[in-house]
């Protein structure tokens, strides 16, 4: 009997996760598959790699030892799909991502039609929600990743970054700050605000540039608070106020003359764009190449 990798791939959601079926659920194999994957890797190295008891999943002393060569496995293999999706032109499957709202809306449909002249055999199915969704459905295996647009802190996720993007400050046609191409942070907070509301990525890397320019955000003279892009340009538009957002999300209101996008002189917001996946999966080698021809793109408005 030859090693395989599946058993040591199995073997290490079990270590992870601390159980079978918890291993089991991870894997999409039922428990009885899960108990035989390891019981053929025991056989093969000839000593036991776990201890069970009705309460937890220990590991030998054996198992303790295989514990990170199973994971250099996984590492070298997800490294391996990593150089090879640059050769892979030929690829079939269905994608299965989530994206947050920006990203969803505005970023991925420009990148989608070239990406499938590329690969034509790869059919994406994309559902557009917030983080908090995205790591549900992932977790309960209904996404293969998902695409958000602020770092989350998540012991069971690989979270990487795939893009870079930058907030500019956007204000209507008939703004007063729409005569200037740059202005500087002191005068925009003057400004009455129209936001996204509190827990947005896009709010989040904002404030976060402001705290780091001695600013409280609780201070800025916010007269809407609204939960979706599209609601914000609305009113940005009607003269509510001025915003911050991606120059991706306004590309067709700034070709119209409905809005001005600013530089803020003594400022940079920029930020990144992050996959997450379960560290328990391989991704398919077409989510691999999708991922890889999202981080050669470029933003531009």
């Amino acid at each position: 009997m030859a090693l395989n990798f599946h058993q040591l791939h199995t073997f290490y959601t079990v270590a992870e996760r601390g159980s079978f079926s918890a291993a089991a659920q991870v894997l999409h194999m039922t428990q009885p598959a899960v108990t035989m994957q390891i019981q053929g890797l025991e056989e093969y190295f000839g000593t036991k790699l776990l201890h069970r008891s009705t309460k937890k999943i220990e590991l030998s002393e054996a198992g303790q030892t295989l514990l990170p060569y199973a994971r250099k496995a996984i590492e070298l293999m997800r490294e391996t799909d990593l150089s090879m999706s640059r050769y892979t032109h030929m690829l079939e499957g269905r994608l299965l991502l989530g994206a947050s709202l920006t990203i969803g809306e505005y970023v991925l449909p420009r990148l989608l039609g070239p990406f499938s002249k590329q690969y034509p055999h790869i059919s994406i199915m994309m559902k557009v929600m917030n983080t908090t969704q995205i790591l549900e459905y992932i977790e309960n295996h209904q996404l293969n990743f998902g695409l958000i647009e602020a770092p989350i802190h998540h012991p069971d996720m690989v979270i990487e970054p795939v893009m870079e993007d930058e907030l500019k400050l956007i204000v209507s046609a008939q703004h007063p700050l729409a005569a200037f191409d740059q202005v500087d942070l002191e005068e925009v907070i003057t400004y009455p605000f129209v936001l996204r509301e509190k827990g947005s990525g896009t709010r989040q890397v904002m404030e976060e540039q402001f705290i780091a320019k001695k600013l409280d955000p609780n201070t800025i003279h916010t007269v809407m608070e609204l939960g979706s892009t599209g609601a914000v340009k609305s009113a940005v538009e009607e003269g509510f106020g001025i915003t911050m957002l991606s120059p991706s999300s306004v590309k067709h209101e700034i070709a119209l003359g409905l809005l001005k996008m600013i530089n803020i002189r003594d400022a940079s917001f920029k930020r990144q764009f992050f996959s997450i996946h379960l560290k328990s999966t391989l991704l398919p080698i077409s989510a691999v190449t999708f991922l890889e021809f999202m981080k050669q793109q470029k933003l531009v408005v």
